[in-house]
């Protein structure tokens, strides 16, 4: 079956969201633009580790080849909206690959659909591939790993990828609050927590 590429570049919006409350989230990228709504699932691990990355990749865009660095934005101008609706899960995401295009000078991001057992190796033990730094598109293309999977794929600026890093890491951290005495999620209904001999706090 022919692969799909949902490519927003740029997108009108793209942001790190979830579904379900805290405990039971399921964690989304959301792209909108054109008309169209694409939502890919994911791990929490993986929204978290793509903030990280992104982050790397701008001040290694900023060394290298002089790219001013954005502010934080202002908690004003937060995204602080819910993900578009309905949210329909488009695939699964199994590897997140990054770039920069110095031409552009925008960040590209691709969400690759995770595949088969047999042929999805490494996919749980990278879920992000190594952030790169391309002055040559065309080569990125003839290297461009699972051609026949799935993909969603968002060019952003260095202002849109700063705002899409706050508020990822937001959502990563709005889920339960650890207990501090063990560290593990704390539940409404209680927690059994370690320290106390498994009885409830």
């Amino acid at each position: 079956m022919t692969h799909q590429v949902h490519a927003f570049e740029p997108p009108e919006r793209f942001v790190a969201g979830t579904v379900g409350e805290p405990g039971d989230r399921t964690f989304f990228l959301q792209a909108r633009g054109g008309g169209r709504v694409i939502s890919v699932a994911l791990e929490k691990v993986q929204v978290s580790l793509l903030a990280e990355k992104l982050e790397e990749l701008l001040l290694e865009a900023s060394k290298r080849f002089g790219v001013s660095l954005p502010d934080v934005p202002l908690v004003a101008v937060h995204d602080n909206e819910p993900l578009d609706t309905p949210v329909d899960e488009e695939f699964r995401v199994g590897t997140l690959g990054l770039a920069f295009d110095v031409d552009t000078g925008t960040v590209v991001i691709e969400a690759i659909e995770a595949g088969e057992p047999e042929t999805d190796s490494g996919l749980e033990d990278s879920p992000l591939d190594d952030a790169s730094l391309d002055d040559d598109e065309d080569e990125e293309d003839d290297e461009e790993p699972d051609e026949d999977l799935d993909r969603l794929r968002v060019r952003l600026t260095p202002d849109a990828t700063r705002a899409f890093i706050d508020r990822a890491r937001r959502v990563v951290a709005a889920g339960r609050p650890p207990c501090p005495l063990c560290g593990q999620p704390l539940d409404p209904a209680g927690h059994l927590c370690p320290r106390h001999n498994g009885y409830h706090r």
